[in-house]
């Protein structure tokens, strides 16, 4: 008696479980795109550069550097390029202390050979973004022998773009 009542539960769970699955067996499937677009960017941040103490008796030039980094989605051409400052020129940038002028100029390489400009005849920084940041050294030069030069504090204010 206890074996068929046991075979009797048995399968009164095996056709509850059999009849449910039976009434959930049918299914539908629908697809949807998941999507998302890169575009290109870019960001520039420029540190200030200081030439600290400047000798107008001095020999030699007097030189400084800074660095700009520009960071750029992966695979995004761009061009680094340097205003003119205060003096609208790139053959002789000026930093200015009340009216007085005094030379100076950048460049983009360690010889200071070719002056840093905005590429239309003058030198810009390229590269392709990898998506990490991106360094340039902007190097600096204020001339030698600029003896008529008064006192103060010279500044120009310099303003570096990133075209991609």
């Amino acid at each position: 008696m206890q074996f068929s009542r046991t075979l009797f539960v048995l399968v009164v769970v095996a056709l509850t479980f059999g009849l449910c699955a039976v009434a959930f067996a049918e299914t539908d499937t629908d697809d949807f795109t998941v999507s998302a677009t890169v575009t290109d960017a870019c960001t520039v941040t420029a540190e200030d550069l200081s030439f600290g103490d400047y000798d107008p008796f001095a020999v030699s030039a007097h030189d400084a550097t800074t660095s700009i980094t520009v960071r750029c989605t992966f695979g995004t051409g761009w061009e680094l390029s340097l205003s003119e400052g205060v003096s609208a020129s790139y053959a002789e940038r000026t930093m200015m202390f009340e009216t007085n002028p005094m030379a100076y100029n950048l460049f983009i390489d360690a010889e200071r050979l070719s002056v840093w400009g905005d590429g239309e005849g003058n030198a810009t920084v390229s590269d392709t973004g990898d998506g990490d940041f991106q360094v340039s050294t902007v190097y600096g030069r204020i001339p030698a022998g600029q003896t008529s030069l008064p006192a103060g504090a010279y500044q120009d204010t310099i303003t570096a773009t990133v075209t991609y």
